[in-house]
């Protein structure tokens, strides 16, 4: 499918990139799709972009990446609403902002993404039926 973004432009997004986000993100709940966009093959940060506002998108990266001993705060009806019988059949990210010269990572509010349904549920609350 064809999406248009600001940063991008008109860009060709395969329907398994895509990412849904039954609520939302935290300040942004109106927006429900998105797609992980990987700027080449190693890269190690990646763009989620809104599939619904061209002007939305992310900078995400895996935190594990950086902080090997990062252990996802994720509760067992959390795990039961992504459908997961365990952590290792998701994929995290974290949202990367850019604070003055420096790289953050909210490591208090990581995406958890079922790899095989391309879902996430908020982490507070349950996601809608």
């Amino acid at each position: 499918m064809e999406v248009q973004t600001v940063r991008f432009g008109t860009i060709e997004i395969s329907p398994d990139r895509v990412i849904n986000f039954p609520r939302g993100l935290l300040g942004f709940q109106q927006h429900k799709r998105y797609a992980l966009l990987q700027p080449n093959d190693d890269a190690c940060f990646f763009w989620l972009q809104c599939l619904e506002d061209p002007a939305l998108a992310f900078v995400v990266t895996d935190p594990n990446i950086f902080i090997k001993e990062y252990s996802v705060p994720i509760r067992g009806e959390q795990m039961e609403d992504l459908g997961l019988e365990r952590l290792e059949d998701a994929q995290v990210f974290v949202i990367v902002n850019k604070v003055g010269g420096l790289l953050t990572a909210n490591l208090q509010g990581p995406l958890v993404v079922n790899t095989a349904t391309r879902s996430r549920v908020p982490r507070h609350g349950r996601a809608p039926p």
